[in-house]
């Protein structure tokens, strides 16, 4: 037989995923000893597929939202906004950042952007959420873990990213120590529904993939 292209080992593996997936059907209507749908269920084992490597990536999904506030300034992704209105927040309130910071904590198990950084907490008020954001990194490494990659998407009619949406994925993934390719930052809107929609604050939403260092 011929060498083994890239395309023949990626059908192989997906071919070996779908025996995986179709056994552990057939096990989870099988019952034991007993009976009983689950009972007597057992880890399936098919050739070419390791299934160690699966728990080695872990995601993490962050959400966060604030309203608008007069007399803040502006801060997403690192970046300050020429603009009328800030975020209302204990910290600068940089919901792309505090997202991205659950994120990271969700996928490494560690809680949440709350728990690690109460609101409560003086020593955080007006805080840089790049500084809170490294510090929650560096949480993320010493639990084992590091970014594979992140991608944010801030939610609001207004102010337009277009043109500064790089920076702010490379300001973020600096704060992270990071590769800027690491982090994506993207923007979308709600066609005027809800609280986004109004004109009343933001939101964002991130996603972060996580391996074992």
């Amino acid at each position: 037989m011929g060498d083994r292209t890239d395309n023949d080992v990626l059908q192989a593996e997906a071919g070996g995923l779908v025996a995986v997936q179709r056994a552990a059907a057939r096990g989870a209507g099988c019952g034991g000893a007993g009976g009983g749908a689950g009972r007597g269920r057992s880890r399936v084992a098919v050739p070419g597929v390791s299934l160690a490597r699966v728990s080695e990536l872990r995601v993490g999904i962050g959400v966060d939202a604030h309203a608008f506030a007069d007399g803040v300034p502006l801060v997403l992704g690192g970046v300050t906004f020429e603009y009328p209105r800030g975020l209302a927040g204990h910290s600068d309130g940089d919901v792309l950042a505090h997202a991205l910071i659950d994120a990271l904590l969700g996928a490494a198990n560690l809680g949440d952007i709350g728990s690690l950084f109460p609101s409560g907490d003086e020593q955080y008020r007006g805080a840089s959420s790049l500084d809170l954001l490294w510090e929650a990194y560096r949480e993320v490494r010493d639990a084992g873990f590091e970014l594979v990659n992140a991608d944010c998407v801030l939610v609001g009619e207004e102010p337009r990213i277009g043109g500064v949406r790089q920076e702010m994925g490379e300001r973020l993934a600096d704060a992270l120590g990071v590769e800027p390719g690491r982090v994506t930052v993207r923007a979308t809107t709600t066609d005027g529904l809800g609280f986004t929609g109004r004109r009343e604050g933001l939101a964002a939403h991130s996603v972060a993939l996580l391996r074992r260092a």
